[in-house]
């Protein structure tokens, strides 16, 4: 991935992986074909984030994502400035999100796992600082709940990393637990402030978050071994993690929850279904359930990445064993768990007869289905009235099936 030039326009700065694991950031001589030098890599984790100074015309600093935001320092005066900002703002993220033309003045974010966000102005000449807004200011951080990064094995001797939440002012044993797995599934989840997260931890939730194998930022190995593995690899991490938290004692077994949108979703399912014994009770929000008819249903404007879709899950037309072992629009007839199936009528991700499908079976199986179906949503909920609606349904779900 093309980065931009050099500031003698002759070299190209790129993230890239090839030839490599971890992808780098190289400078590449474009006339040569060559990379010229490699400017940094890290052992254990993508690195794709260079910043420079057009004032000074120098490179400044990279960042990257370990368990937490990483600066990488290339130079001595952008290095003094963020030790100084660090100073003032201990225990947060910094990001600087703009700059005068001088550089001299900038605007700083920061954040952490319990504050969304703070915007603030700097004056580098006076060591000002001045506080533009607080994104959520209705919230007290005070009251948010830690976010702690976590790591264990998979039945393959493979580490898998995540971050556990824990209700404030609870020990870490025998907890109601919700498992929320992300959605993508080629993103991953990072330390810091999510709504969902800080919602089910104040309701007295342990929350476990995992990056399963397919999780992008932890090299080619670790992204294309969730590849065509839905309901293999990807599954079995999930799955592992929850028997990583029982084997712990950090959750009581028998009030374990799994929560996920869009992919996240189609975990929840899958969880339901594979492993009907492991939840009390799970929830899929705007979830994928019938692999073969997501793809089958692509939206045009994804149509031209249809053969890395084929070559990332599976093609229908030549792997539909495959697709239809891994999907639980197929087993619902396992599932023994209540269900709340959130999902907009205008979705042009998944199918929406799909929801209505296993509603069906569900209830002649004489299992509890909550549905929600929002006419005027899509691949979720935007509209404050549907959002309000969503997690007060949640919230009552949870309560009545975990506690």
């Amino acid at each position: 991935k093309v980065i931009g030039f050099d500031y003698e326009n002759k070299n190209i700065y790129a993230a890239s992986n090839l030839n490599r694991d971890k992808t780098a950031i190289i400078e590449f001589d474009p006339e040569a074909g060559k990379t010229v030098r490699t400017i940094y890599a890290h052992p254990d984790v993508d690195v794709e984030y260079l910043y420079g100074s057009d004032e000074r015309q120098v490179l400044t600093h990279i960042i990257y994502y370990k368990e937490k935001m990483m600066y990488e320092i290339l130079d001595d005066e952008f290095g003094n400035l963020i030790a100084k900002i660090k100073k003032r703002f201990p225990g947060f993220e910094v990001n600087i999100t703009s700059k005068s033309k001088d550089e001299s003045r900038i605007i700083i974010r920061v954040s952490n796992d319990k504050n969304p966000g703070s915007y603030y102005y700097y004056n580098q000449a006076t060591g000002e600082f001045v506080k533009l807004l607080d994104l959520y200011p209705w919230l007290n951080p005070e009251d948010m709940a830690s976010v702690e990064p976590v790591s264990f094995q998979n039945r393959d001797n493979v580490t898998i990393p995540g971050y556990l939440t824990l209700p404030k002012g609870r020990r870490k044993s025998n907890l109601a637990v919700v498992v929320m797995p992300h959605g993508g599934p080629w993103i991953r989840d990072k330390w810091k402030f999510n709504n969902d997260v800080q919602f089910l931890a104040n309701r007295g939730y342990a929350v476990l978050q995992i990056n399963y194998q397919g999780s992008a930022g932890y090299g080619k190995k670790f992204l294309t071994a969730g590849y065509k593995q839905w309901g293999g690899k990807i599954f079995n991490d999930v799955t592992d993690g929850v028997n990583w938290l029982i084997d712990e004692g950090i959750a009581d077994s028998t009030r374990i929850a799994i929560y996920g949108f869009s992919f996240g979703g189609y975990l929840a399912m899958s969880g339901l279904t594979f492993t009907p014994d492991l939840y009390a009770c799970g929830v899929s929000y705007a979830g994928i359930s019938n692999i073969i008819s997501f793809i089958e249903n692509i939206p045009s404007y994804w149509q031209i990445q249809n053969e890395m879709l084929y070559e990332m899950i599976g093609n229908p037309s030549t792997e539909s064993d495959l697709l239809k072992q891994y999907s639980p629009y197929f087993h619902v007839g396992k599932i023994k768990a209540p269900v709340f199936i959130a999902q907009g009528a205008n979705d042009s991700r998944i199918n929406t007869a799909d929801g209505y499908e296993i509603k069906k079976a569900l209830l002649e199986n004489d299992i509890e289905v909550v549905f929600m179906e929002k006419k005027n949503e899509g691949h979720g909920f935007r509209n404050e009235e549907n959002r309000f609606d969503f997690y007060q349904q949640l919230d009552k779900f949870l309560e009545k099936h975990l506690n």
